[in-house]
């Protein structure tokens, strides 16, 4: 404690205003610059915000503007956390780095503050990126991911600045979890090579260990690969699944109502681990020489759109060689697109059965209200205009949309709204330059690749040009 005393007290005797210290050597005095004024004026707009009704600013636009001037005030912090790592001014405190000095003095964590120098140098080379974050169109989070795109290897660095003002433009554009799968879908199409590479070492670094404790109990410790994490996590998301519904029925009968999650006899944590040990009993009880579930590789044809790169249903994009370790024991089946205005076919049914509810899970890939991204294997299919008025059974008057805002629609009374479709948007369900509808389901393949796995079935698909 007395160490970090005497490095706070020497730092406070080095912050004279107008010096600069660099390796504690002093250096040409900057520019008379009066930082208490320009700090003392924001201190009081901050005041005059914080002393209002929170009520006040309780509105949507206001938490918008409230976060942009926020991020604003991140990319300020990143730039200047840099200029003062150049200044030097930390050194002479005897601290290791300008991070550790801030640490010290703030009392923060030293993860954050290294973030912020790491990106406020990478700012210096992405021109784009530092003119959309300082005028708040993106976060931390979206300089974060574009910064280490670049530093990936020398093939995306070259290619970051021919591209840059695209990537900008999908940071701006874009939820952030599609805005990341496309940035790491954009580095495989400049560096399939690196990107193998690296998808080969994360396979050799699979794991899975278990111990048992002096108290007789167990601690499990484990990596996967994306392809085999997500069969055991939709295996084992949809027995936790199972568990839950019996935990709400008991409850529900015990008390006479709906019971609340709290309420339920189980947590998550113990549901999980609950279903992690049926997981291992149902295995046990399986024919020894059973039909092993087989992943189900789906091939989309038709669209350069899907032809790129290799992903996950749960978003995770995954290199073509990672799929190819199981297309010898995969099901195949392809789905063809064919111009927006093509439709699959024309049902009286009410409900979205067979290869039409398939084809539209594959097509939307998430819930298509705007405000969720649930992946589509887990949703129900819904008709656009209501079956009830008139609304067709067909792949254009479908989407996938989630329990949640399947019931929300249908209990609520007023005019309901029409978000955008499938036939007016994009292959991730929301507005924009949807490739065209599916016009047939089968069972063969092309060579190439591009993956999806079905959360909760053990299956996984790939899609190919």
């Amino acid at each position: 404690m007395a160490d970090v005393d005497a490095i706070a007290s020497l730092a406070r005797d080095a912050s004279t205003p107008g010096e600069t210290v660099v390796r504690g050597e002093p250096c040409t005095p900057r520019e008379p610059f009066v930082t208490s004024d320009v700090f003392a004026g924001l201190r009081r707009e901050l005041d005059a915000l914080l002393a209002l009704d929170p009520l006040v600013l309780g509105d949507g636009a206001s938490v918008i503007a409230l976060l942009r001037e926020a991020s604003r005030v991140e990319a300020l912090t990143c730039r200047q956390a840099a200029a003062f790592d150049r200044s030097g001014e930390w050194a002479v405190a005897g601290a290791q780095n300008s991070p550790s000095w801030v640490t010290t003095r703030c009392r923060g964590e030293r993860r954050i503050a290294r973030r912020r120098l790491r990106l406020g140098r990478a700012l210096g080379w992405m021109d784009h990126v530092r003119r959309s974050f300082v005028s708040g169109r993106i976060t931390l989070d979206h300089v974060e991911v574009l910064a280490r795109a670049r530093a990936r290897s020398k093939l995306t660095a070259i290619a970051f600045g021919r591209d840059q003002a695209n990537l900008v433009g999908w940071a701006e554009s874009k939820k952030f979890h599609q805005f990341r799968r496309d940035i790491e879908e954009w580095q495989q199409r400049v560096d399939a090579h690196g990107a193998e590479r690296d998808a080969t070492k994360h396979h050799d670094q699979r794991r899975f260990h278990l111990s048992q404790s002096f108290e007789n109990m167990w601690f499990a410790d484990g990596i996967l690969d994306p392809i085999s994490g997500e069969i055991v996590h939709g295996v084992l998301s949809r027995i936790e699944r199972e568990l839950f519904h019996a935990d709400w029925q008991r409850a529900k009968h015990q008390l006479g109502r709906r019971p609340l999650t709290g309420e339920l006899a189980r947590t998550p944590m113990q549901r999980r681990a609950d279903a992690f040990v049926e997981m291992a009993r149902r295995a046990e009880t399986a024919p020894a020489r059973g039909k092993r579930p087989a992943p189900l590789f789906t091939v989309l044809v038709g669209e350069d759109t899907f032809a790129r790169t290799c992903e996950l249903a749960s978003g995770t994009v995954i290199t073509p060689g990672a799929a190819a370790r199981w297309l010898d024991q995969a099901l195949i089946e392809r789905i063809v697109f064919d111009g927006p205005d093509r439709v699959m076919s024309v049902g009286h049914r009410r409900t979205f059965t067979g290869a039409l509810r398939r084809a539209i899970h594959v097509r939307d890939r998430t819930c298509a209200h705007p405000c969720c991204d649930q992946p589509a294997d887990t949703t129900e299919v819904d008709h656009i205009e209501p079956w009830a008025v008139g609304g067709p059974t067909t792949q254009r008057n479908g989407r996938a949309y989630c329990a949640f805002h399947n019931r929300l629609r249908s209990t609520d009374t007023r005019k309901p709204t029409r978000f955008p479709g499938p036939a007016d948007a994009d292959h991730r369900g929301f507005a924009g330059d949807r490739p065209g509808e599916v016009n047939d389901v089968d069972a063969a393949a092309p060579p190439g690749s591009r993956v999806r796995s079905r959360p909760g079935t053990g299956r996984t698909a790939v899609h190919a040009p």
